[in-house]
């Protein structure tokens, strides 16, 4: 291992042997069923082992909090996404079967059972753990009936003043048909009687978005949810009527985007229109509260065009996307403590070497690692420098994800009304973000952006940025290739890394990328670029293959979000048969199945779920030197010098592969692939946040004997780097 900062602190906590564990591995591969995981229920494991974070006694409460919310805001996007997907085949009457051997309706059984454990899971952590918990430390979520005459005098005062003017009861009855319930919204049920008629009639109570999920009372320390605030004065909204009943519900959609993008003439419009068309998408599934009548749980079902086993009961909060609200107290004792990333070390320049952002890239590359490093003083910066550069001639920039005031995205507006030649590729399919996508297109092109909207049949999901920059009477480009988007926002919330670099190969393959994506090209082969859809899988499995002809001496580590793609797992089970050892750390998907005996007894796969979301992907092969410095009681940890790097935007499944354009790129810098083997053998030995994954399929958290957190690790490295370099150091000329 390198003689990094941390580097001694890292060697405590290596353990002494990583075998598996014994009665880990299994033996026959008989059938799919054994050879591969089915990949629905891999996301939902993947999902639970978010929500133990929210009964993790070293979390924060608030963060405690945080976690429930992001729970349910996963597994919502499960349900429009991927149940949506699986009753669309159902409906179809498509009778394929997933990799595991799972019929569709096998799988929507068995996603049933387990998500009706999670949801008593989750339900369970909130009421019995992080409430009583928040309570002892003067944050008390507490329920309507327990407030005194002043607590329901005040409540009703902010009733009246901000919820009362936005809330529309809309009833059902000849005259008024059942009202759409818009996706992910949170509803009141209100069934309610005329005493004069004697007629009773349906009512459903929309609880504004725009409102927070609870109410702070006047003590500052007692919070009750705004869903029981307004069902206690729903007399208010229906006056002379008698409230019978009123439950809380919510309905989720499928929120999927789906183009015929053949037949479209216009690629913008046809999204704009596809999304007026996704806000009334089918219907998937009903959350409802345990008290809710048949009567009109029957009645939402026949409406919704809903099944039995479409309804979830949810035993407590419907909606715990409310708990971001308590998050943003000022109440810094029950949160993770607070960290600011640094600037990159390659970007401080010493008082008396004068430099700005392009003359250090070009002195060599330059490694960067969110969220420990920063984003907005590296990335964002470079684009910034170049828009304003008077030597910059055009910048080309691929755009996937971007934060709603994205200084990326202003930078080359700013680039533009100075004549520079700028181009954005703009993925306007890039799902949850189409919206924000086609005003930010709009904005681009009003100031003669050269704006293009992606390709038929492809996502572009690569992450480069090209500057060309004239200097001395002769064109230099710079580089930007990374694993993250061009989002500030997440950028402060996503573990990714990606590099700053002048080499001329880069140059010259993003030069020809972008050329692919902008106009007409067949351009498939690279320097020092791996491009999807083209050649990413044979040349990864090119790079297995070769790693398992060195047998015992071959070694391959990746870091990665998901591994699905069949071909792949069936060349690393191929690896591992010749003696490869293999390490895999997935954060989300893995279909692989380690541990196998006579498949994949060299495989290990683990897990790292913390504050920040394990986002880049990083690939290693060792060419043959992988038994050379690892002794059977190492393997897992330790990595060998050089070998080969590849870092890049894609994960290792079919839509990466086949139907989108990714990119990753060959790492030739020593510097960067020490860093880069530091990233790896820092997360093989993390035993906080680590979990583990059997042959049985089942993950297991690695036991706590080190106390060694990857996360808080790469935050003392990350200061440690940006102190060493000594008092008269300034930073780089950036702005």
């Amino acid at each position: 291992m390198s003689a990094a900062p941390g580097a001694d602190a890292l060697e405590e906590h290596l353990p002494r042997s990583v075998t598996p564990v014994e009665g880990n591995a299994e033996e026959g591969t008989v059938g799919n069923e054994r050879r591969y995981i089915n990949r629905e229920l891999s996301w939902l494991e993947f999902n639970r082992r978010v929500l133990a974070l929210a009964e993790a006694p070293e979390q924060p409460l608030l963060e405690q909090a945080k976690f429930l919310a992001i729970f349910s805001s996963n597994l919502d996007e499960f349900f429009q996404v991927r149940v949506a997907g699986l009753k669309d085949q159902l409906a179809a009457g498509l009778s394929g079967t997933a990799p595991d051997g799972l019929s569709v309706l096998d799988q929507l059984k068995a996603i049933r059972i387990e998500v009706e454990g999670m949801l008593r899971e989750q339900a369970r952590i909130y009421n019995d753990v992080v409430v009583p918990r928040l309570a002892v430390r003067g944050c008390r979520l507490v329920p309507w009936r327990s407030l005194g005459p002043e607590d329901m005098a005040y409540a009703e005062s902010v009733f009246e003043a901000q919820m009362f003017p936005v809330l529309t009861p809309l009833g059902v009855d000849p005259g008024h048909p059942f009202p759409y319930i818009s996706n992910l919204s949170l509803n009141l049920a209100v069934m309610v009687r005329d005493p004069q008629r004697g007629e009773r009639r349906f009512a459903r109570v929309k609880i504004p978005p725009l409102l927070p999920g609870f109410l702070a009372l006047p003590d500052n320390e007692r919070f009750v949810a705004v869903q029981q605030v307004i069902a206690a004065f729903l007399a208010e909204l229906f006056p002379g009527m008698e409230i019978e009943s009123c439950h809380g519900f919510r309905v989720i959609r499928n929120a999927d985007l789906t183009l015929a993008e053949e037949e479209a003439d216009d690629l913008l419009e046809a999204v704009e229109m596809e999304l007026r068309r996704r806000r009334f998408g089918r219907a998937v599934c009903l959350q409802v509260e345990p008290t809710f009548s048949s009567e009109v749980r029957e009645l939402l079902m026949r409406e919704l065009d809903l099944r039995p086993e479409d309804v979830y009961e949810i035993d407590g909060l419907l909606d715990y996307g409310g708990l971001w609200g308590l998050h943003q107290l000022d109440r810094p004792d029950l949160k993770d403590e607070a960290f600011s990333p640094v600037m990159p070390s390659r970007l401080v320049a010493l008082e008396d070497e004068p430099q700005d952002i392009f003359a250090a890239i070009a002195e060599g590359d330059i490694f960067l690692h969110h969220p420990y490093e920063s984003f907005a003083l590296s990335t964002e910066a470079f684009v910034k420098k170049a828009s304003r550069d008077p030597g910059v001639l055009a910048i080309k920039q691929t755009l996937y994800r971007t934060s709603g005031d994205s200084p990326v995205v202003t930078a080359l507006i700013r680039a533009a009304e100075r004549g520079k030649q700028v181009a954005a590729l703009v993925e306007l399919k890039a799902r949850g973000d189409e919206a924000a996508n086609i005003g930010w297109a709009r904005a681009l092109e009003q100031v003669g952006v050269h704006v293009v909207y992606g390709l038929i049949g492809l996502k572009t999901h690569a992450k480069t940025s090209l500057v060309v920059r004239e200097e001395g009477g002769h064109i230099r480009r710079y580089c930007h290739v990374g694993t993250g988007n061009y989002n500030s926002s997440t950028a402060r919330l996503y573990e990714d890394v990606g590099i700053l670099t002048a080499s001329p190969s880069v140059g010259e393959d993003l030069t020809d990328l972008f050329n692919f994506l902008t106009g007409y090209s067949r351009q498939a082969t690279y320097r020092q670029l791996i491009v999807a859809p083209f050649a990413l899988r044979s040349k990864m499995i090119e790079l297995i293959e070769k790693e398992g002809s060195y047998g015992a001496d071959g070694r391959i580590v990746w870091k990665l979000n998901n591994l699905v793609d069949r071909k792949v797992i069936d060349a690393l089970y191929a690896a591992s048969q010749a003696g490869t050892q293999v390490d895999l750390i997935v954060r989300a998907m893995c279909c692989l199945r380690p541990g196998v005996l006579g498949l994949s007894e060299n495989i290990r796969v683990r897990s790292l779920v913390g504050r920040y979301l394990e986002h880049s992907r990083i690939f290693y092969f060792s060419e043959g030197a992988g038994a050379l410095a690892n002794p059977p009681a190492r393997v897992g940890l330790s990595l060998p010098a050089g070998g080969r790097y590849l870092l890049g935007s894609a994960d290792m499944m079919e839509r990466n592969l086949d139907r989108r354009v990714e990119a990753l790129v060959d790492v030739t810098s020593e510097e960067i692939q020490v860093r880069l083997r530091e990233i790896l053998e820092v997360v093989l030995a993390d035993d906080e946040l680590a979990w583990t994954l059997s042959a049985a399929g089942t993950w297991e958290k690695v036991p706590v004997t080190k106390h060694f957190n990857a996360q808080r690790h790469f935050q003392e490295l990350a200061l440690s780097r940006s102190k060493r370099r000594g008092s008269g150091e300034r930073l780089v000329e950036i702005e």
